[in-house]
């Protein structure tokens, strides 16, 4: 179901850009006329779509910068970039991260025109480690996402959480908690819901 969401959000979020193309496509055709700039132009229109992320583990300090998707396919170098950067920190146990959640990081993103790497708080966390958590507070879900590497909490530098928040809302996919006591927004590829504030 996440994933019809985030294909209608992607359509959504890229019309102003059919729309232009639509609108400059009379210029692009008198331009393929010209022998010279045919060849620049057709490599534009041919130069594949790339999803990245960035990331910086605010425990561990490691950050990791790249594609995670190309030509139609996710990246598994990139998927594994991604993986190690937030596996467990305390046990330092990896686990493939749920791609759905890349998507719907990168399609915030592209909400909030940046490509500011996100501050990672908590993404995977081993079975081990969440039980020891949800022992001690019962903030922590017994059966977390987070330990089936489909959540992620985070922050954006020089962004409100309040504005992070509500860009992940507007895209109504997936569950988002807010934290503005402990500054991070928790997302995750569940079904749609919120917590932590008011509906904006």
């Amino acid at each position: 179901m996440i994933r019809k969401f985030l294909d209608q959000a992607y359509l959504s979020e890229t019309e102003p850009s059919r729309r232009h193309f639509l609108k400059t496509g009379l210029s692009t055709c008198t331009l393929l006329a010209l022998p010279m700039a045919a060849t620049s132009v057709h490599a534009a229109i041919k130069k594949p779509l790339e999803k990245k992320l960035s990331f910086l583990n605010l425990h561990t300090g490691e950050r990791t910068r790249t594609t995670f998707w190309a030509n139609g396919r996710y990246i598994p170098e990139g998927m594994r970039a991604i993986n190690q950067v937030l596996r467990d920190h305390r046990t330092g146990d990896r686990y493939k991260i749920d791609p759905t959640l890349f998507d719907f990081l990168h399609l915030l993103q592209h909400k909030l025109r940046t490509n500011q790497e996100f501050h990672v708080i908590s993404a995977y966390r081993s079975p081990a480690t969440n039980a020891r958590l949800a022992a001690q507070s019962g903030g922590v879900a017994k059966n977390s996402l987070h330990t089936h590497g489909k959540a992620i909490d985070i922050r954006l530098p020089g962004r409100k959480l309040s504005d992070l928040r509500s860009a992940a809302l507007s895209l109504q996919i997936g569950g988002v908690g807010y934290y503005p006591s402990s500054n991070f927004v928790h997302l995750d590829t569940g079904n749609y819901r919120f917590w932590g504030g008011r509906r904006i």
